[in-house]
């Protein structure tokens, strides 16, 4: 069958690294500006050439975010940058606005331009504009049912892409001004807030200073509060209507989000793609999803509309089976002895779980534990400190260590 691509997320180069060892085959970024992620971290200069560098020697290629609603003084600013990314090598620029679009088609006539979710694509007819207009591929509105999607792909000779995992924005393909409105942080220029995420109390016009819960909960209710997006069950289906590329949501998650999520949609596109006919879902890997900070996943619009059912109205908080606690460095095997960077405290003694790129999650208890002077300590304490302990088989470079919660 024809290779399916998987799209994961780099906020930083640490995440590119995460996305390239654990199976993407492509990964989307953004520099310091124009891009819909003002906060992930991002990349200077520097970091996007060693980033493509990396991925490139893994054969992954690299999209750079251009997609925000550009400003009269952004268009000014946009040529050099172009020129700049296409010098470094960027595989594709993801773009949302027609004006960016046609510059870029202008100043950067040989890079391929793929079409951002922002541009809320839902029909076969603006797909064929955006293709008339320069784009080869369209990253489709996430309001698509699974019928549409297929209508789309087959009535256009455009790439489709669609996100298959991660937060969904409760606004009509992120277009949202409330953010902007309660913090002055414009999300349609990467600086969303989250407002969404926060508790609402309904307001009677006469009884201002009376706020009412919409339940008997002093907290409040998350009316706006989707949920998260997983469509691990319908890989297939989607491929059958035509999506080339499975895009994981993520540049402001953790690198075990990253690392896990693009593990595990790695390993199912792997299945299909070896028998599609045969292609069975693994109970392991829901259970590695729920390991990761997710709120509750649902499947968003594939099956149509969900409505209330879309939403988690009783919190906004994020729940996992497991609690992350460090990276691995480096595995001195003659020793047995692992060294990790930690992420989260843990103990001498501690029941542990490693998992890494090519090998499966084991589990070990933590022995002979020692900081990065090499002396015998009784915890790890101190967060991002290089600590080693004795270990009783071989583990990757980039592997992830974690533990499982009790109460989960």
């Amino acid at each position: 069958m024809e290779k399916l691509e998987l799209l994961s997320p780099a906020g930083d180069l640490e995440k590119l690294k995460m996305a390239v060892l654990y199976g993407a085959d492509a990964v989307y970024l953004s520099g310091k500006d124009f891009g819909m992620r003002a906060y992930a971290g991002n990349f200077s200069e520097q970091e996007m050439r060693e980033g493509i560098a990396f991925a490139h020697q893994y054969g992954v290629k690299v999209y750079v975010t251009v997609n925000i609603f550009a400003t009269n003084n952004d268009i000014a600013q946009l040529p050099p940058y172009l020129e700049a990314l296409a010098s470094l090598g960027v595989d594709a620029l993801i773009i949302a606005d027609p004006g960016v679009l046609a510059l870029a088609r202008k100043v950067v006539p040989a890079m391929p331009c793929h079409l951002s979710t922002q541009a809320n694509t839902t029909n076969w007819r603006s797909a064929l504009f955006w293709q008339e207009a320069g784009c080869s591929r369209i990253v489709l509105a996430r309001e698509l049912a699974l019928a549409e999607i297929a209508e789309i792909s087959r009535r256009t000779e455009l790439e489709l892409e669609v996100f298959v995992h991660g937060a969904m924005c409760w606004a009509y393909s992120g277009r949202c001004y409330l953010s902007q409105h309660l913090t002055g942080r414009n999300a349609n220029r990467g600086e969303c807030a989250q407002a969404c995420r926060w508790q609402y109390h309904l307001i009677e016009g006469k009884r201002p200073d009376n706020p009412l819960a919409f339940e008997e909960d002093e907290r409040g209710i998350y009316i706006l509060n989707s949920r998260d997006l997983c469509l691990l069950d319908y890989l297939g289906q989607l491929a059958a209507a035509g999506v080339k590329s499975f895009k994981i949501e993520g540049r402001m998650k953790s690198v075990h989000y990253v690392a896990t999520v693009t593990r595990v949609y790695r390993q199912a596109l792997d299945a299909y793609l070896a028998d599609p006919h045969n292609f069975t879902v693994d109970q392991k890997w829901h259970e590695e999803l729920y390991k990761i900070s997710h709120r509750p996943y649902a499947t968003g619009f594939l099956q149509g509309n969900p409505g209330a059912s879309g939403q988690a109205v009783d919190s906004s908080g994020q729940v996992a089976s497991h609690e992350f606690v460090g990276v691995v460095q480096s595995y001195q095997a003659a020793e047995k002895r692992v060294v990790v960077e930690m992420r989260n405290r843990f103990a001498e003694g501690e029941l542990l779980e490693v998992v890494g790129p090519n090998t499966p999650s084991r589990e070990f208890v933590v022995a002979n534990l020692q900081n990065s002077e090499g002396k015998k300590i009784a915890e790890a304490v101190r967060v991002q400190e290089h600590v080693s302990f004795s270990l009783p088989f071989d583990v990757e470079e980039y592997s992830l260590i974690r533990r499982k919660k009790e109460n989960y």
